[in-house]
């Protein structure tokens, strides 16, 4: 007997094993005779009994930027719901049902929890779609696909394909304090980053008020600047321009009135 029929029958053996054991245990889990602490016992067997294939499907999403350890985690999850759900009667095996549940429960965690930027679910089953179609089609055409190509096999338009590819963008996104590969390593993301302008949510004022500011008076003009942008008291003024405290008063308010009627008019 060769070292491949060897192999072969051994796991075939481990296979009937599992299988009758798995009976077994679900039969005390069904029991309704059967205590509590023996329905949990039964559970957590099934649990370390299929644990195997867990590791199994897991190994399917490796290297997709998610840690083993969190995906085995999720696995037992979807195992323990197949578990929960399982019926005998339906004559189907329970690693065949559980399959599909604990791999549905790791590809809804990528969904979910995956995702530095939240996008609809839509564009997230169809990145998948696209990275399982893409493979596919690489093997057959000795090449990568087009995006005419992917779209005609997923059975969608070109935008939707292109749309889906750019939402991966969003799966993995990079600190502002990340470095930019130069040299030195000094500078950052967010040193690259612009800053909002204060200034911006006054240029639609000051523009309005320029031509207004022409048509004041020499004097006017310099009450203006002295007492705004040198931010001179009204006596400092007096005493700059040579008049009274109370004449600059009054010149700075008929100013200002003046100005104000500008703008509403404008």
């Amino acid at each position: 007997m060769t070292d491949a029929s060897t192999r072969n029958e051994q796991s075939g053996e481990r296979h009937d094993e599992v299988k009758r054991r798995s009976a077994e245990l679900f039969g005390v889990l069904t029991d309704p005779r059967t205590t509590p602490s023996a329905r949990a016992a039964a559970r957590d067997g099934l649990v370390a009994l299929h644990q195997p294939l867990v590791e199994h499907c897991a190994r399917r999403f490796r290297d997709r930027g998610e840690p083993s350890e969190d995906l085995l985690q999720v696995g037992a999850i979807g195992l323990l719901k197949a578990i929960d759900r399982f019926d005998e009667d339906r004559g189907v095996e329970f690693s065949t049902y559980a399959t599909p549940t604990i791999l549905g429960e790791i590809k809804r965690h990528f969904r979910d929890k995956g995702w530095a930027i939240r996008v609809p679910r839509r564009l997230q089953e169809l990145r998948l779609q696209i990275t399982a179609t893409s493979a596919e089609l690489t093997q057959s055409l000795g090449r990568s696909p087009t995006a005419a190509e992917l779209a005609d096999r997923i059975g969608c338009s070109v935008e939707e394909i292109v749309e889906g590819l750019e939402s991966g963008n969003a799966y993995a996104t990079l600190s502002l304090d990340a470095g930019d590969d130069s040299e030195d390593g000094a500078a950052t993301m967010l040193d690259s980053l612009g800053a909002d302008d204060a200034n911006l949510a006054h240029i639609d004022l000051r523009e309005s008020i320029k031509p207004l500011l022409e048509r004041l008076g020499h004097r006017e003009k310099r009450i203006l600047l002295l007492r705004y942008f040198r931010n001179m008291t009204q006596s400092q003024i007096a005493e700059e321009i040579g008049v009274s405290q109370m004449h600059v008063s009054r010149l700075l308010t008929r100013t200002l009135a003046e100005l104000r009627e500008g703008l509403e008019e404008a």
